[in-house]
């Protein structure tokens, strides 16, 4: 009797009435939108603008969704060309089937087109959502737990993966959880470039060749592991060769990159900077506008503060001993005159 194990899933879709919503894709399209959220959040650390990552993955992502099945048909070509076989399953995604290899690759494709858009360097995008891609593999590949699949050799640790399903040439039993294994190395791979980034200013597409080399060297031992039915080179498993090659060229990228190219992008998005200025011009002209209102505003009530005696003329505003002063004077020259008219009336 077994004392542990990880169950696997009784089956992977539920029907919402007609609609069919299936695990595997749920797992694909929560990695999307975790890669494009990091993406996006690096991409403006480094002087993008904000939704720049999401508009190039429009072009991205379909390109890789075609690209892994691409690389999946071809290579596992006998599960839907040979005999017994419908050819129609080959366009299934929801199913199951999709490689990275293609994805990368084709979705590359795709990315390099909507940079080109935009006119941003690719590689300076690429370094951006490495280890959003990262993560968006840890995610997907949960998918196979939904559908059963991809599990390595039968083993009898805690953590085993208990597979119940019969179909397609599966024996249930317990067998190592490779889905997982791959699914905790990615998160470590994604841990990984975001360090090294910080640490190392990575740039020119050196942050993202870190992340494919970190992930084939991680794949290669997780894939030693798999019994699912593979094409085998030398006595190797075809992605096992595939994950040494595409190792080795990420390597040199990064060696050669780095003598060429050292230090990272000044300039990742034309036209970013220009906005940012603009904005904190405008953020600055809007804080002097208010300051202005408010001294105005400060002026006016001083103004209503005042006493009446400051407020009235000065003719209003003269002491009554002034005014006393005035009235007396008026009386002595009103006195004065007729003495005056008496004296010339005399002398003349």
């Amino acid at each position: 009797m077994e004392l542990a194990y990880i169950p696997s899933p009784s089956r992977g879709v539920i029907h919402l009435g007609p609609i069919p919503l299936r695990g595997y894709a749920f797992c694909i399209i929560i990695g999307v939108f975790v890669a494009v959220w990091l993406g996006n959040r690096r991409w403006v650390a480094r002087g993008g603008r904000a939704g720049t990552v999401a508009d190039i993955a429009v072009w991205a992502v379909p390109f890789g969704l075609i690209g892994g099945r691409l690389y999946h048909v071809i290579t596992d070509y006998e599960l839907y060309f040979s005999e017994g076989r419908d050819w129609v399953d080959a366009f299934k995604i929801w199913e199951g089937g999709l490689g990275i290899w293609g994805a990368i690759a084709l979705g590359a494709v795709g990315a390099w087109i909507g940079c080109r858009r935009r006119g941003i360097p690719l590689p300076a995008y690429a370094d951006a959502v490495a280890p959003g891609i990262a993560l968006a593999q840890a995610l997907g590949r949960w998918g196979n737990w939904f559908n059963q699949e991809l599990y390595g050799r039968r083993t009898d640790v805690p953590w085993a993966l208990e597979i119940t399903s019969s179909t397609d040439g599966r024996v249930p039993g317990l067998y190592h959880p490779t889905f997982l294994y791959e699914s905790l190395w990615c998160i470590g791979v994604a841990l990984l470039v975001i360090w090294a980034d910080r640490r190392f200013k990575m740039g020119h597409g050196r942050a993202f060749a870190l992340y494919v080399a970190a992930y084939c060297a991680g794949r290669f031992w997780v894939e030693y592991m798999r019994v699912d039915d593979a094409h085998h080179i030398l006595g190797l498993r075809l992605n096992n060769w595939t994950a040494l090659l595409v190792f080795l060229l990420a390597v040199v990228y990064i060696v050669v990159s780095a003598k060429k190219r050292p230090g990272r992008e000044a300039v990742v998005e034309p036209g970013a900077a220009d906005d940012d200025s603009g904005a904190a011009s405008a953020d600055k002209k809007a804080e002097s506008d208010a300051a202005t209102t408010e001294d105005e505003k400060t002026s006016e009530a001083d103004d209503e503060a005042k006493p009446e005696s400051e407020a009235k003329p000065e003719s209003e505003a003269k002491p009554e001993s002034d005014a006393a002063d005035d009235e007396a004077k008026s009386e002595s020259e009103a006195a004065k005159a007729p003495r005056d008219e008496a004296e010339s009336a005399r002398k003349g």
